[in-house]
């Protein structure tokens, strides 16, 4: 007859946490780099739609951007992983209480893109649910998020020139140093 087990205690430090404006790779190279090494995925986006039972937009149009910052801080918060690349939302450098508890769960790698490769790929901004306050530009909060991406990332990935493959072998390679 199998024996239960104790659940085992998340070792600090065991996750790879990615970072980066919407649209830089983060589930793109969560997913991938997840099936290279063995290791769970998870969006933080997709885990808030989850907590909500609503779609992301849907959340932030009726919290308002401050209740959606600080809905995403609270499930941040209360996220316990084991050897999990975590692909979070663009917004989660505003917090740095949600910075904090992805920081002791691991590794963080920011995905940097460029303003104009993110306009290319975000093809349609009213469905992304967008932390953008009123006559705020992406530009305006590309440059206000990118010192924020810089001083959370001990690994700063450009993914506008380098494929997911290569990025993802980066990554790695990074990660078990």
């Amino acid at each position: 007859m199998p024996q239960l087990r104790k659940r085992c205690v998340p070792v600090p430090g065991s996750c790879l946490v990615l970072i980066g404006m919407p649209c830089s790779g983060k589930s793109t190279l969560g997913r991938l780099i997840s099936k290279k090494t063995g290791w769970a995925w998870v969006d933080t986006d997709y885990l808030l739609e989850s907590w909500w039972g609503m779609p992301l937009q849907v959340i932030r149009d009726r919290l308002g951007l401050d209740g959606f910052l600080s809905a995403e801080e609270e499930m941040i918060s209360s996220l316990k992983s084991y050897r999990t690349v975590i692909s979070t939302g663009g917004s989660v450098v505003y917090s740095p209480r949600a910075m904090a508890v992805l920081a002791e769960l691991g590794r963080i790698a920011f995905l940097r893109a460029g303003i104009e490769t993110i306009k290319m790929r975000l093809t349609d901004h009213s469905t992304r649910g967008l932390a953008v306050r009123p006559g705020q530009t992406l530009e305006d909060v590309f440059r206000a998020r990118s010192p924020l991406y810089e001083k959370y990332a001990g690994l700063i990935v450009d993914t506008d020139g380098c494929g997911p493959e290569k990025s993802a072998d980066l990554i790695i390679k990074w990660l078990r140093k």
